[in-house]
């Protein structure tokens, strides 16, 4: 399944911007499928999601402002990051 399918431009450089651009993009449908995950099965979409953020994103890049505000210098934990927040806003709100 693809997540990201828009043209993204300039990468966001921060988790909350990034979220903010997966909410714009994906489907209603993929949003409800993430809301009903149980936080331990996230990582089910670590070669999904996951791979389309590190790569739309541009976690890979040398000085990666949004792989900084994850936290981590590794561009899977950092879209791990990412996901977690996404689950969050759509689960809870926050």
């Amino acid at each position: 399944m693809t997540y990201i399918s828009l043209e993204l431009g300039k990468p966001p450089e921060t988790v909350a911007e990034a979220v903010d651009r997966l909410l714009v993009v994906l489907s209603d449908d993929q949003k409800a499928e993430i809301a009903a995950m149980k936080e331990d099965d996230l990582i089910d979409l670590h070669f999904g999601l996951g791979r389309e953020i590190r790569n739309a994103f541009g976690l890979h890049d040398l000085g990666s402002k949004l792989l900084a505000d994850c936290g981590t210098p590794h561009p899977d934990d950092g879209a791990g990051v990412i996901v977690k927040k996404l689950w969050d806003q759509l689960k809870y709100g926050n």
